[in-house]
């Protein structure tokens, strides 16, 4: 019998690259193109080619796995379950139930996204839950949310972009982070537009931009400030626009006003002609598109930083119109969905707000229980890893490796150990998991049916297409039998498709609606777009039309049962007319009470950490194109770790020679919360007054060991992206 492939989606990125699984007869499995979806039409990254290779047992995590007399042991699931779930009560009982914390991740399907923030609230009664998306998109969706009404990563398909006049890329190398995507950029300059890419360094992606600007870290916020600035004092602002589709204009326009061309220039570094150029090739197209990445985002003024960006677009009539608007590239496989259903501290599905008492009823109205008995909103992502040992004494964690990931590493890394308790479900053993009490092994992407959300919006159906090892289980399976044990015996399936239908009723008629999404229609339609709600027989909606502007913010609709494609009526027929999905939103209005956005008034201040005289460099961060995110994975496959072997400091040539380094020799980067050794990298294409290292990696060369944890105060976002450093040469031994 011939083996069959079986169509599904990346693991790793929120591209969600189409690929195709099959069995090997000799074992195994291959990993082959898929060039019937858009976003990636064939083409794959390293780490996409190569993912197949976690799923060996050699590398991942095949039985459960606890701690006697401080080593990890082999042991049986029930074993290792009812002790997780014993300390669990044990801790909630002594100390109440916000002593016990749940961290998740962005690679999380939505299933497991959903159930992990139900079985929170409901089994563990616990406000503590928060996950490492905290550390990726927040502060863009909070200045989404602020100027737009409603928060999704992209409001219009990646397929837009060549057909735009203009690009302004800041803070991105997704010509490392997201190759697939670069296509769409180099057929934007192959059809005539412009790319302007903003960045510290002259990464890949910079080097195919027609312009370049590169400000000193921290200083994207007065770059933005500027470049309005400019559009105001050459009159080309869109005033009808202005007029008839936003609100707050004349106090954004003051404050953008006080940042004088000159005055940002010595900011920023970036010189005035640039800035000026900058304005000309945005402004002169009819369509221009603003796209973020970590690097604004990832800032103690991050949310400020992203809504400066969208009001460059709002003054110039650059949002919600065709081919244009302010569009953030969301970083992780399932960043945007897990955002969305409930795994973060202040939200419900649906991406309804926890503190809204509408939104309450609802949810708790599909999950039947009393909205009283809901906890309010807990801690963000960092100040919950911090408060761990402290008011946190258990935690549960899934999908996360914060002793690489989380800013001031080692720190976190304390926080960790001092736990009374610390039980982790992951594919392989994590720098995390090592220092926990109870370890069980999970099921991953090729193994195990589910939905993601991409970058674009788009619900994307995961298909089951091999079994896992002996031994292994879902996470659904995972909490299922946790919440029996905790006294909850039913309301959590193992199905998937079952629990989608129980995350559709719960988002019914929220900003995130998903109602109208049937695994039937993912596997037929490759994917669709959010907001779809289930509609009534007889009506339609265009597309970019009304319900991307007037989705139900309240939560207030009554739950309505089981709806058409849920798993209990899966063969069931379709409704006769269903939503399309929404591909572009705000064309006809925002989500806004009076559909109109919002500019917000917003002034540059510096980083939270400037140099000195102890510190005086800035130190960067970001990633490289055979690693991913931690690393817990890519590091386990031999071909990525050929091309990405270990840490290093990137430094420029002028800097170099102050030091008397050369290129290999090992530096020691020193910031006010510890030390980081690797070989240095000599190179013209980063700013003399700034050093970067990549992120992956644990041990000595551990970057996130360096960085800030100073928080944006809307966000909760960390300032991972500046902090001031020394750099020493480390005597070779």
């Amino acid at each position: 019998m011939e083996n069959t492939s079986t169509p599904t989606h990346c693991p790793y990125c929120a591209l969600q690259c189409g690929m195709n699984i099959t069995p090997l007869p000799q074992g195994g499995v291959e990993v082959t193109e898929r060039a019937d979806f858009p976003v990636n039409r064939g083409a794959l990254c390293g780490k996409g080619r190569t993912a197949a290779e976690v799923l060996s047992p050699a590398v991942r995590l095949t039985t459960p796995l606890v701690r006697e007399g401080g080593r990890l042991v082999e042991a049986s699931w029930p074993e290792a379950l009812d002790r997780i779930a014993g300390r669990l009560a044990a801790t909630r009982e002594r100390y109440g139930p916000d002593a016990v914390g749940v961290f998740g991740g962005g690679g999380l399907t939505n299933e497991k996204a959903y159930a992990l923030g139900k079985f929170a609230r409901v089994v563990l009664g616990t406000s503590q839950i928060d996950y490492n998306g905290r550390f990726c998109m927040s502060s863009a969706a909070a200045a989404g949310t602020k100027a737009f009404g409603l928060d999704r990563g992209l409001p219009f398909p990646l397929e837009d972009i060549p057909r735009t006049g203009c690009v302004i890329l800041v803070g991105s190398n997704l010509a490392e982070t997201m190759p697939p995507s670069l296509r769409f950029f180099t057929e934007l300059r192959e059809n005539g537009g412009t790319l302007i890419v903003v960045d510290p360094r002259r990464t890949r992606t910079a080097e195919q931009a027609d312009l370049h600007l590169s400000p000193r870290p921290g200083t994207d916020l007065a770059l933005a400030l500027g470049l309005l600035h400019l559009v105001v004092a050459e009159g080309r602002t869109d005033e009808e626009y202005i007029r008839e589709r936003t609100t707050g204009w004349e106090e954004a326009r003051a404050a953008a006003m006080a940042h004088w061309p000159e005055y940002v220039e010595r900011i920023t570094g970036v010189p005035v002609p640039l800035l000026r150029e900058a304005v000309r090739m945005f402004c002169e197209p009819e369509a221009a598109m603003v796209l973020t990445a970590r690097g604004p985002e990832q800032q103690s003024k991050g949310t400020d930083t992203v809504g400066a960006w969208i009001n460059l677009c709002l003054a110039t009539g650059r949002a919600g119109r065709p081919l244009s608007g302010y569009g953030c590239l969301t970083g992780q496989g399932n960043g945007q969905g897990g955002r969305e259903h409930g795994q973060k501290a202040d939200q419900l599905p649906g991406y309804r707000k926890l503190d809204d008492p509408a939104a309450r009823r609802h949810v708790a109205g599909v999950w039947g229980v009393d909205p009283d008995s809901l906890p309010g909103p807990g801690r963000s992502a960092y100040e919950l890893l911090d408060a761990l040992g402290g008011d946190v004494r258990a935690l549960l964690l899934m999908g996360s490796n914060p002793v690489v990931s989380a800013p001031r590493a080692a720190h976190i890394e304390g926080r960790l150990r001092s736990l009374d308790f610390l039980a982790v479900a992951d594919v392989v053993l994590s720098e995390t998991a090592e220092l926990a009490d109870v370890v069980l092994p999970v099921t991953q992407w090729a193994e195990e049916t589910g939905t993601t959300t991409s970058l674009e919006g788009r619900v994307l159906l995961r298909r089951r297409a091999v079994a896992p090892p002996p031994g292994v289980h879902s996470d659904l399976y995972v909490l299922h039998e946790l919440a029996g044990r905790l006294g909850v015996e039913k309301d959590f399936p193992t199905d998937p498709e079952e629990v989608f239908g129980e995350l559709r009723r719960a988002s019914a008629g929220g900003p995130a609606d998903y109602s109208g999404i049937t695994y039937r229609r993912l596997a037929e339609e490759n994917g669709v777009f959010w907001p779809c709600p289930e509609e009534p027989a007889g009506t339609t909606q265009a597309d970019g039309g009304e319900p991307a502007g007037t989705a139900e913010a309240d939560g207030g609709e009554p739950d309505r049962g089981a709806l058409p494609g849920d798993a209990a009526g899966a063969g069931a027929a379709p409704p006769a007319v269903v939503h399309p999905g929404t591909p572009r939103l705000f064309l006809d209005r925002f989500a806004t009470p009076d559909g109109r956005a919002r500019f917000v008034a917003v002034a540059h201040r510096a980083t939270a950490e400037e140099p000195d005289a102890e510190y005086p460099l800035l130190l960067t961060t970001g990633r490289v194109v055979a690693q991913y995110q931690s690393g817990a994975q890519t590091r386990r496959v031999a071909e990525l770790n050929a091309a990405a072997p270990g840490p290093f400091v990137e430094l420029h040539p002028r800097l170099a020679a102050r030091l008397g380094a050369a290129d290999g020799d090992p530096l020691a980067v020193v910031s006010r919360r510890g030390r980081a050794v690797a070989p240095a990298r000599i190179t013209d294409t980063i700013r003399p007054d700034t050093v970067f290292m990549p992120f992956h990696w644990p041990g000595e060369g551990r970057a996130n060991t360096l960085t800030n944890p100073a928080l944006d105060p809307t966000s909760r976002m960390p300032e991972f992206k500046s902090c001031a450093v020394r750099v020493e040469v480390v005597p070779r031994s």
